[in-house]
């Protein structure tokens, strides 16, 4: 006898986490996991977070950013299914851009970082360069450059990004020439405002539970 298997066997768990959804970071408890995705219960009290709030921010955009410092995941998922269960709404996640992370300082950090595809301009030794971005967190990013780039740690300088309309100052944190044809530039930003970094959560201080 063959039994069908339509879909990846799920493991019942119960862990805790974070997505941001409509510019706001939402608490939710893991109910089971999958290689696939994972179904979350929604946990908030506020009354104006409801199935019809979802359905909005969902018509926005159906991914979202979710954060599981327990199972050291994070990255982005596809809300594909949207459900009201005992009085609690369900999301059914589908993994699209999700890492594990097994940096020791992982649960230490100040701010999430969103991987992010982004093209920029700095200005470093009185030059400008185009880049494109690593990765973006509210406090700074990690940009890759074409060539061998010098540079001292804590020069400050200027930068621009195009899809997240940002400029200002930033400071040089770290640099690393990958190869010949490749640096990585960490900076961090000095006179932007956090807020004003949209599309990207803090989940500060990984506060979950």
């Amino acid at each position: 006898m063959y039994v069908k298997l339509d879909r990846p066997r799920r493991t019942n768990l119960v862990s805790h986490g974070l997505i941001y959804m409509g510019e706001e970071e939402h608490k939710i408890t893991i109910k089971n996991i999958s290689i696939n995705g994972v179904l979350a219960r929604l946990d908030s009290n506020r009354e104006d977070i409801d199935i019809k709030y979802i359905f909005n921010q969902l018509q926005i955009s159906t991914i979202v950013d979710l954060y599981l410092p327990e199972m050291r995941l994070a990255g982005e998922v596809e809300v594909v299914r949207a459900d009201m269960e005992e009085g609690h709404i369900l999301l059914a996640m589908a993994f699209k851009n999700i890492g594990y992370e097994m940096d020791k300082d992982f649960n230490r950090r100040k701010a999430y970082r969103k991987f992010m595809i982004d093209s920029g301009e700095i200005l470093l030794n009185d030059q400008h360069y185009n880049f494109n971005t690593v990765n973006v967190s509210v406090d700074g990013l990690m940009i890759s450059l074409s060539g061998t780039i010098s540079a001292k740690v804590g020069t400050m300088t200027r930068f621009e990004l195009k899809r997240l309309m940002l400029q200002g100052k930033t400071k040089v944190i770290w640099i690393y020439p990958l190869s010949d044809d490749q640096t990585l530039i960490g900076l961090q930003f000095i006179d932007i405002e956090k807020n004003a970094v949209r599309g990207v959560p803090r989940f500060a201080d990984q506060q979950t539970t």
